[in-house]
């Protein structure tokens, strides 16, 4: 079955709905179950739930009848409710909460380094309020007894994500997303400065600046505090006009191509530079280093390396623009080939990394031709029906020809905190890439 509690109470079985009870206090008992699923809830603290403490001396004996009404009616979609000592326990098993789910989806966006799917964990998890908590079964009070968490976590997700589309550039979504939220919570000044740096990096300055005076008047007037050290700075850097305000920053040691930041060029093998898009300065305070921000991203990348012809990266973004499921999932697949990948290289002796490798080499080897060039000499060659694994599978093949030479035993990552890139050493004494970027002032040849 699946519960929906992040706004009115609905319960579903294969989308038809469900009828659980005719009574408010049954349905709100059944809610209060599902968010504390898997953990025992005392009858007194349902008695004193829903009733406020103002309990009736029937109230220990309504509990009960509720709870064999509520077996009855959803005995038979698998729900279980159990009696334990003084309580009772709803076993979540295979049915879907609502609330359970937002709270994965957000915590999960929360651990995420790449802004663009960072938006799109926490857009799936927002998604999923329809309105308040319990909209039509808890009254306010009962609602932030219940789901203060709940409601913490949602403005939590609401001003990262604000942050993260920030950082992509996209501010006009920022200005719809949150208005009016900024102005309804000034005390939550992450969000007040996400809106007024997308008002301010949409050509509205004095709407930006309006915003910061409301904020200062209600957090002045209402709790008797002046705005945080970070919204005053950034209503002085409005002020005098900061230009670097109007753009999101630019990643470290980055090439523009075809509109897409792509990494340097470290190492000379497709394969190295491919875990390269992970690796590399993305330590504190600084741009991100997770390249691979979108299929668009991989597949420019991919023709930027030779991996892929022009014209078959035209197709594959247009084709990646009409199915966006699919393009995620192959951006996936390239991301987890790429953690595997890196661990072959670094550690020869890892055979679970290697056989990942190479369980997609080989399906590289099944969607490649071996045709004849124009120059007269032989190659092998992906064929188009590899579809948008394309760029994938041309890596794959890459990084199996490196791991059949000798020379993978060259390959060194370069010893920095915050880099990691990995580059060929045939003297083997070298610490760091030839840019010696990073290492600049302990070169070490």
């Amino acid at each position: 079955m699946e519960f929906q509690l992040l706004g009115p109470f609905e319960a579903r079985h294969e989308g038809d709905r469900v009828l659980v009870g005719s009574r408010r206090q049954e349905r709100c008992l059944l809610s209060i179950l599902l968010l504390e699923a898997g953990r025992v809830v005392t009858t007194g603290r349902l008695i004193e739930l829903l009733w406020d403490g103002d309990a009736p001396a029937s109230a220990r004996g309504t509990v009960h009848t509720y709870i064999g009404r509520l077996r009855a009616r959803l005995g038979p979609y698998g729900v279980r409710v159990e009696t334990r000592h003084d309580g009772y326990v709803l076993n979540p098993g295979v049915h879907a909460v609502d609330a359970h789910e937002f709270t994965a989806l957000a915590r999960r966006a929360g651990g995420v380094a790449e802004p663009a799917q960072r938006v799109r964990l926490y857009d799936r998890a927002l998604a999923l309020w329809r309105g308040p908590l319990l909209a039509d079964v808890a009254d306010d009070g009962l609602r932030e007894r219940l789901g203060g968490s709940l409601a913490e976590l949602r403005m939590s997700a609401l001003e990262q994500r604000a942050e993260a589309q920030l950082e992509l550039g996209t501010h006009d979504r920022v200005v719809i997303d949150l208005t009016p939220l900024a102005r309804e919570h000034p005390g939550r000044e992450r969000l007040v400065a996400a809106q007024m740096t997308a008002l301010y990096r949409s050509g509205r300055q004095a709407a930006a600046l309006e915003l910061y005076r409301a904020t200062r008047k209600a957090l002045v007037t209402g709790l008797g505090i002046e705005p945080g050290a970070g919204l005053k700075t950034l209503h002085d850097r409005m002020l005098h006009g900061d230009p670097r305000l109007h753009r999101p920053p630019v990643p470290l040691y980055a090439v523009r191509v075809d509109e897409e930041w792509l990494p340097w060029t470290t190492s000379g093998h497709p394969a190295l530079e491919f875990c390269n898009t992970y690796a590399g300065w993305g330590g504190p305070g600084l741009p991100g280093s997770e390249w691979l921000r979108t299929y668009r991203t991989l597949a420019v990348w991919a023709g930027h390396l030779d991996l892929a012809e022009d014209r078959l990266v035209t197709g594959l973004i247009e084709r990646a623009r009409q199915r966006p499921d699919e393009a995620a999932a192959v951006l996936e697949e390239a991301r987890e080939l790429r953690t595997q990948l890196y661990a072959a290289l670094t550690g020869p002796d890892d055979v679970r990394a290697f056989r990942a490798v190479a369980g997609v080499a080989e399906d590289a080897a099944k969607a490649s031709a071996f045709v004849r060039g124009e120059d007269g000499l032989g190659r092998w060659r992906l064929s188009p029906s590899a579809g948008l694994r394309l760029p994938v599978l041309a890596v794959a093949r890459s990084a199996a020809e490196l791991l059949a030479d000798p020379g993978r035993f060259t390959v060194r990552a370069c010893p920095g905190p915050d880099c990691g890139w990995l580059f060929r050493d045939e003297s083997g004494r070298r610490r760091w890439c030839s840019l010696g970027t990073c290492g600049r002032e302990t070169l070490a040849y």
